[in-house]
């Protein structure tokens, strides 16, 4: 096996990480303090390529592959989450779900403006009652002949207020269960579709979270994407993608806090020299560089299987679900290198701490994922 990167893809590496470095780290802790959705940086980010990193160049994409998303997802997250996890939600829920799914007019609507960064995307699965769980849907739409009137809500919606455009799951026949599922193009400022106030949030606080109201809202048919009754496999496959998104998120948290705790154990003295020489401070950096080595691995393994064509749901779960407790866990090592420096904010590691714990969250729970991996492993 080839372990190696190619030329292109440390090229791709090495812009992000310049990137992030130049431009997201000034300003990062202010917008994390103020909550300040990152309107310019998105856009900078947009001329780079990255909302539509895999999505095909006559789409207005970068037509990467998904090693090259992962790359660019570790580097962003290592310095600022709220802005990864923008680039992710618009690639991997959003740019995915309608160049595999869409028709050639909902792509050439959205998906170029989307790709291109000129619209941000927001994917509105998970309700009240209802995260992860695409079957247990209360927000309903009912089929009116040459259009569909949706009544429901959303929250947890990442990019909720900015957002352009929406990609809605929603129940058209529940007598039909996963198979009375779609998915439509709900497009911002439509009547009846009301966005509630941000959400005041532990981390990523640069990302605006949002509850949405769909209230009566009227959506043509041809905003329905795929074929009647198709959104629960729609929603499946494109949460299978999410997950590499965000398991990439992760890593690169846990990645950058690593990078800090290890710099500060060099600088930082106690009891005459480097706090790195005290075999305490050094095995707990060993216990984290190889932890953190592992969930790269895992993140690549699934992102090689998306790109191969393989079946990725069991890959992309076991790289979540890892990767999230590697970023945990060792966040608040990063943290407890740091002593009382880490718990101010201007050392980043209490931020990278508090990101940490969403990368558990979304995409579906720890839990979701082993019920992912269990069931993989009982089919046979």
């Amino acid at each position: 096996m080839n372990f190696n990167l190619t030329e292109e893809h440390i090229m791709i590496r090495d812009a992000a990480r310049d990137f992030a470095q130049t431009e997201l780290l000034p300003g990062v802790i202010e917008r994390d303090d103020k909550q300040h959705f990152p309107d310019s940086l998105v856009k900078k980010m947009a001329d780079l390529g990255f909302m539509g990193i895999m999505v095909d160049p006559k789409y207005g994409g970068s037509g990467m592959d998904t090693i090259s998303y992962v790359l660019i997802m570790e580097e962003l997250s290592k310095i600022d989450a709220s802005a990864s996890v923008i680039v992710s939600v618009n690639n991997s829920l959003v740019c995915y779900g309608l160049e595999t799914y869409g028709t050639e007019e909902q792509k050439e609507k959205y998906l170029t403006k989307l790709a291109s960064g000129e619209f941000v995307g927001a994917f509105c699965l998970s309700e009240p009652e209802a995260g992860s769980d695409a079957t247990s849907q209360k927000t309903t739409a009912i089929d009116k002949g040459d259009h569909y009137i949706i009544n429901g809500t959303k929250n947890w919606i990442t990019s909720g207020g900015r957002a352009d455009v929406y990609i809605v799951i929603a129940q058209t026949d529940r007598d039909k269960g996963s198979h009375g599922i779609n998915a439509f193009i709900v497009e911002k400022g439509t009547t009846g579709f009301h966005i509630g106030p941000k959400e005041d949030k532990l981390g990523i606080r640069g990302s605006d979270t949002h509850t949405l109201q769909f209230n009566d809202v009227k959506v043509p048919k041809k905003n329905r994407i795929g074929v009647n009754g198709s959104g629960f496999r729609f929603a499946m496959k494109t949460l299978s993608g999410g997950r590499i998104g965000i398991a990439a998120q992760a890593l690169g948290i846990a990645s950058g806090a690593f990078e800090l705790a290890r710099k500060y154990s060099k600088e930082r003295k106690a009891f005459g020299t480097e706090i790195c020489n005290h075999q305490a401070i050094a095995f707990k950096l060993a216990d984290m560089a190889t932890d953190i080595e592992a969930a790269r691995h895992l993140v690549m393994k699934a992102a090689w299987d998306k790109d191969q064509g393989n079946n990725y749901d069991y890959s992309s779960a076991m790289a979540k679900l890892y990767a999230s407790k590697v970023a945990m866990e060792h966040t608040v090592e990063a943290v407890q290198i740091h002593g009382g420096n880490g718990f101010v904010k201007e050392y980043h590691v209490e931020r990278l701490m508090r990101d940490a714990k969403i990368t558990q969250i979304y995409e579906g729970t720890s839990e979701i994922q082993k019920i992912v991996i269990s069931r993989s492993l009982l089919r046979d």
